[in-house]
């Protein structure tokens, strides 16, 4: 379970959420939810935030010669939500992310899309230069509302093992 409360005083607590390098198990799935149904602006914000000038992604008659006949949603910004839909669930009490690779996209994204995300547990070991922590390795996916996975890939994070968060040194 991701959500403990932490009692701060009678009758007063605060929200507790995220895992410790202990509640990890190898072949664990979590489901990460809400899901989101993407937007033409956060599409056309992202894409632009972002300094994005392929006009695959906001120029509507561009897109409309091309293979898909409509803008893509900026693949960017699909990994940034499936990664975010992941924190509370994987790296709420993270100390670092140590790498990501693996990303692969495999098939298009559009707006009016819902996406979902998952991730499961690769390995772990415990950290031999920091005893507090360990390392647990993940593969995220995101999944459209329909079943279609349209992107995967792997996260490595140092996560502090129980009693060794930041929160738990309040």
């Amino acid at each position: 379970m991701t959500y403990r409360p932490k009692e701060i005083s009678s009758n007063r607590y605060r929200e507790d959420i995220g895992r410790y390098f202990e509640d990890f198990q190898v072949g664990d799935v979590y489901e990460h939810r809400p899901g989101r149904t993407i937007t033409e602006t956060d599409n056309v914000w992202f894409t632009q935030l972002t300094m994005n000038t392929h006009p695959l992604h906001f120029d509507e008659a561009y897109a409309a010669k091309s293979e898909f006949g409509k803008p893509l949603v900026n693949s960017c910004l699909t990994l940034s939500m499936v990664a975010g839909m992941s924190v509370s669930d994987t790296s709420q009490k993270a100390v670092a992310n140590l790498g990501w690779t693996d990303i692969k996209l495999t098939a298009p994204v559009f707006v009016g899309d819902t996406i979902y995300a998952e991730s499961e547990v690769l390995e772990k070991r415990e950290s031999k230069s920091r005893p507090t922590q360990g390392i647990v390795t993940i593969r995220s996916k995101g999944i459209k509302a329909n079943g279609t996975q349209f992107m995967s890939y792997i996260r490595t994070m140092l996560v502090p093992k129980k009693g060794n968060a930041i929160e738990d040194l309040d």
